[in-house]
């Protein structure tokens, strides 16, 4: 799967069943597997994080890579 395949894709949160935001980049460590998630928070989900507008997504918690969207498991 590409980069840009993944960037179409909403984050969902399945603790909430919120959008967190869309994919913005990607962190791979030395081995070239990928770490984490750097996604761009929406408008909505940014209201509970006003720290940043970005948030990180580790790879493991990540729990399902659908057509359309990826859900993610984070507790607030």
């Amino acid at each position: 799967m590409r980069l840009s395949d993944l960037q179409n894709k909403n984050i969902i949160n399945i603790e909430d069943g919120k959008l967190i935001g869309t994919i913005i980049d990607v962190l791979i460590d030395k081995e070239g597997l990928t770490q984490s998630l750097i996604v761009q928070k929406s408008k909505f989900f940014a209201s509970f994080l006003p720290s940043s507008t970005e948030v990180e997504i580790k790879w493991k918690q990540i729990k399902k890579i659908g057509e359309d969207v990826i859900l993610v498991s984070m507790s607030l």
